[in-house]
């Protein structure tokens, strides 16, 4: 018997996060001390009010199928959430809870674009967009920033990338890989453009909204004119650190949640019961329940920033948000150490697995070929022993 896998599957990229992450467990596996900056999750236990809601529900019997849409009160505290902390309004029909906001944004993707539709993508940009654009038939159409720019795309660059194929913008805020935060100015500057161009959605990826350390989030579909073409997309995983508890969710215009929730309902139907109703608990509480997280990310950044700028060859900037620095490291590219020659960031990073036994993430798979990504999802010991190192094999 003759074995093919579909062209789709086969052009699909691999995910270069999980593909490090998995380097580095096999490097494990074979009693090398490799320490993990690749993914991003969290390295906080859930709060303890978030395991009781879950621990209720089981006590209480959720073992049903769920809606596919989510359950109506978890709807409901989705919907008081993005009015209290984003000033929007969606109804019950406009929101869609899935299995992660990766499934979420795939399922915007699979509603919303036909074969040939462009979808812009600020770069770097999140590993899964570009992929997810292609599987859905569309068209990744890369805007290059840099880290003189905060790697944010501005207004001009925007209106230049715009063609009679573009059906979607998509981008997140705070920015994974970047760090990077745009401000309420920068947004109304980007809207100014798409005024213009009315048949655009854009879809707001807003997975580190409360890990923000600029003063405030902002979101795009608050800008005049943005409400009604606009998709929120968020989650539990990042701030609540509910990784493996799945749960994203959109607001959005009622025809693109409807759609979503009809792919869904035949592709993985509900998502998880008891995940759902911890969910609930999540979004109610006040922000201040989970501020000693956002606190440590932030007291991390200063220490990464202060170690890796100690470093001669690292470019760095200041990201505002998320727990990422995206350093260019470009000025290694050509040299050679210990035999092995540094010719982009994919070597780079897998130099640093090898002779620092530290492992990142190129910063290639985020479409920046120049940087790398080093999550500092860690502890501060992690962290200080990882960069020294980095910089001993450096040096």
């Amino acid at each position: 018997m003759s074995v093919h896998l579909s062209d789709r599957i086969t052009n699909m990229s691999t995910s270069a996060t999980l593909a490090m992450a998995a380097k580095a467990r096999e490097l494990r596996n074979e009693g090398k001390d490799i320490i993990g900056l690749s993914l991003g999750e969290p390295d906080f236990n859930i709060p303890d009010f978030i395991k009781e809601a879950a621990k209720e529900a089981i006590d209480q019997n959720y073992r049903s199928y769920t809606p596919v849409d989510g359950y109506a009160d978890l709807k409901k505290a989705i919907s008081l959430k993005f009015e209290r902390d984003n000033g929007l309004t969606y109804g019950a029909n406009q929101i869609v809870v899935s299995t992660g906001a990766k499934q979420s944004l795939f399922n915007v993707a699979m509603v919303a674009l036909n074969p040939g539709d462009e979808v812009i993508l600020p770069a770097p940009y999140w590993v899964s967009y570009s992929d997810i654009v292609k599987l859905a038939e569309g068209v990744p159409v890369e805007v290059s920033t840099s880290i003189e720019t905060d790697f944010k795309m501005t207004a001009a660059q925007l209106e230049a990338a715009i063609t009679p194929k573009t059906k979607m913008l998509w981008f997140s805020s705070p920015c994974n890989p970047s760090g990077s935060v745009y401000s309420a100015e920068e947004l109304e500057s980007l809207a100014g453009v798409l005024r213009k161009h009315p048949e655009i959605i854009v879809v707001s990826d807003e997975i580190y909204e409360h890990i923000n350390f600029a003063g405030g989030h902002v979101s795009i579909a608050n800008i005049e004119g943005m409400y009604d073409r606009t998709v929120t997309v968020n989650g539990v995983s990042k701030a609540f650190a509910m990784t493996g508890w799945r749960i994203g969710y959109i607001g959005a215009p009622e025809w693109i949640a409807k759609g979503c929730t009809k792919l869904q309902g035949q592709v993985t139907s509900g998502a998880n019961a008891i995940a759902q109703r911890a969910v609930i608990a999540a979004l109610e509480a006040p922000k201040s329940k989970i501020q000693y997280m956002i606190d440590e990310f932030q007291q991390r950044r200063e220490l990464v920033l202060q170690l890796l700028g100690e470093i001669e060859g690292f470019k760095l900037n200041v990201p505002e948000g998320a727990f990422y620095v995206f350093p260019d490291i470009s000025t290694f590219f050509g040299k050679t150490f210990r035999g092995v020659t540094i010719n982009n960031a994919s070597d780079f990073a897998l130099y640093l697995l090898e002779h620092a036994n530290v492992a990142t993430v190129t910063g290639e798979a985020f479409g920046n070929p120049d940087c790398i990504r080093i999550s500092y999802a860690a502890s501060e010991e992690s962290l200080k022993e990882a960069i020294s190192r980095i910089s001993a094999a450096l040096s």
